[in-house]
């Protein structure tokens, strides 16, 4: 009988991770002509702080997370790092910010100094598209 726990238990981990890391199964399909993009800062801009920050998306829709349409995702915001793995779920962190909610726009409370950011379009539940849809990475440059 342990044996057989023992197998099942290592069955179920194998299909788990497999599930986790397999995203081709699992692949919102994009629209390859979609454009993600930023309406504003423009890349090298120098902006006095708090930063807004407003997306842009051409050929698909904004949907929550969670949320299952067809040709929509929501957006991820990635401040001060680069562009993640993308046959992974996108991280949630101080880095990789999640618009889950379908926003298109943010204020961010960045310290004075140099920073990157760039755009990740997510599908419910936080993969990105195949083909991926992303943004130019910009540079902004934030004075007190």
């Amino acid at each position: 009988m342990e044996i057989r726990n023992t197998l099942a238990a290592a069955a179920l981990s194998v299909f788990a991770l497999s599930a986790l890391t397999a995203q081709d199964d699992f692949t919102t399909p994009s629209n390859p002509d979609t454009v993600l993009y930023f309406i504003s800062p423009a890349d090298g801009e120098t902006i006095k702080g708090p930063v807004t920050v407003k997306f842009g998306l051409k050929g698909m829709g904004v949907a929550p997370a969670g949320v299952e349409k067809e040709g929509t995702g929501h957006h991820h915001l990635l401040v001060n790092v680069p562009l993640p793995e993308l046959e992974y779920n996108i991280v949630m962190d101080e880095n990789h910010l999640h618009f889950g909610g379908g926003q298109t726009e943010t204020t961010l409370a960045l310290p004075p100094g140099k920073h990157t950011l760039q755009l990740l379009l997510g599908d419910q539940n936080h993969l990105p598209h195949k083909p991926a849809v992303y943004s130019s990475q910009i540079t902004i440059t934030v004075v007190e």
